[in-house]
């Protein structure tokens, strides 16, 4: 049963959904653990609601650092197995957050993790930044066509932190999703300044989360005055730091935080964060589904 305050500000069950065929959210993602990190609580509060969530993730994740040594032989150094692992990783989280469908673009093992900018995995014949924007934006028309969201989500035009991949998948998203016949809103999702510097405030009092904790500006954000829609995530934020914690490879978990694998504290607020790229602004302050018909 969903309650109240999981209903859509048009009064209809669900978060702006419909008791039947509820229109979805579609969430396009670079590589395997970026959909928990960036929209972990998000995910799980739409699913929770009733309202059909599918993730495309387009890479593997191949090139990867590795945190535990047990697994270092995976790497795209050694044994070239970690897009495999990182499969079974991402399916788990999925299972925590309870997403309704999965999509690799292309296929599974299609496009390749670029990498870094710079690095060789860029000159990878499978390499997503190599391959060619148009058939990408037109694989991913094709998974909205037939999914037939209201809401799709990816990064901004920097990729959240200037990754490649993450720069590439904002650009095939932008190209597809505005034209889908169905597709009403397009979200970027983002970090808020405020609610990055007051989360890294609370880490610094505890002082036991077993990571570094950061300066205020060593993290990317985003000014809030330029965030338009804030999704709260308190009832399902359990949910998020379990897919996180899925990732084994990528991510360490800690009190209220997590870190990647150069150990530098990243919190988690009780919110996640969203700049509305396209589509009508009415109703979306809290709900990304708020005031669609």
């Amino acid at each position: 049963m969903i309650s109240d305050d999981e209903r859509g500000t048009d009064g209809q069950r669900g978060p702006g959904g419909r008791e039947n065929g509820a229109p979805g959210v579609v969430l396009v993602h670079a590589h395997p653990d970026d959909e928990s990190i960036t929209t972990g609580g998000t995910i799980a509060r739409y699913a929770a609601a009733g309202v059909p969530v599918t993730v495309v993730t387009c890479t593997l994740g191949e090139e990867g650092e590795i945190i535990p040594p047990a697994l270092s032989e995976l790497g795209a150094w050694a044994g070239d197995q970690l897009g495999g692992y990182r499969s079974g990783e991402l399916a788990a989280a999925g299972r925590a957050l309870g997403w309704t469908g999965h999509r690799y673009l292309g296929g599974m093992g299609r496009w390749r993790d670029s990498g870094m900018a710079g690095t060789p995995a860029a000159e990878h014949p499978r390499a997503f930044t190599g391959g060619d924007l148009d058939q990408q934006a037109e694989q991913l028309t094709a998974i909205l066509d037939e999914l037939r969201p209201q809401v799709v989500v990816t990064y901004d035009a920097h990729g959240g932190y200037g990754h490649p991949d993450h720069i590439r998948a904002h650009e095939i998203t932008m190209a597809a999703a505005p034209r889908a016949a169905s597709v009403q809103r397009v979200f970027h999702t983002v970090s808020s300044r405020r609610a990055v510097a007051d989360g890294l405030a609370a880490l610094r009092t505890r002082g036991d989360v077993g990571f570094r904790v950061p300066a205020d500006d060593e993290l990317p954000t985003t000014p809030d005055e330029a965030v338009t829609t804030v999704v709260d995530i308190g009832a399902h934020r359990w949910r998020k730091f379990a897919a996180l914690a899925a990732h084994e490879t990528q991510i360490d978990v800690g009190p209220d935080c997590f870190a990647l694998s150069n150990g530098i504290a990243q919190p988690v607020p009780e919110a996640e964060y969203f700049v509305l790229a396209h589509g009508p602004a009415e109703g979306a302050e809290k709900d990304l589904f708020g005031g669609l018909r």
